[in-house]
């Protein structure tokens, strides 16, 4: 059996898919890289809570699970 490919998003603090950066990522450096980077540009003018960005991982049976919530 090949190996599943594993895939990640963002989420906002209440679980829901990021309004901006709702996108499937390769790897879970992927998406923090893609929320740092968002975080740094167009997210500066955005509020603290908006810029508090989750990671979750679409597990086998095609649900997501909270991977964590990276620190500011």
């Amino acid at each position: 059996m090949a190996p599943q490919r594993l895939l990640y998003r963002l989420v906002a603090l209440d679980g829901t898919p990021h309004p901006v950066l709702d996108a499937p990522y390769e790897s879970e450096e992927a998406a923090l890289a893609a929320a740092k980077n968002w975080c740094d540009g167009q997210g500066l003018k955005c509020s603290i809570s908006q810029r508090a960005i989750g990671v979750e991982v679409m597990t086998r049976s095609g649900s997501w699970r909270t991977v964590g919530y990276p620190r500011n």
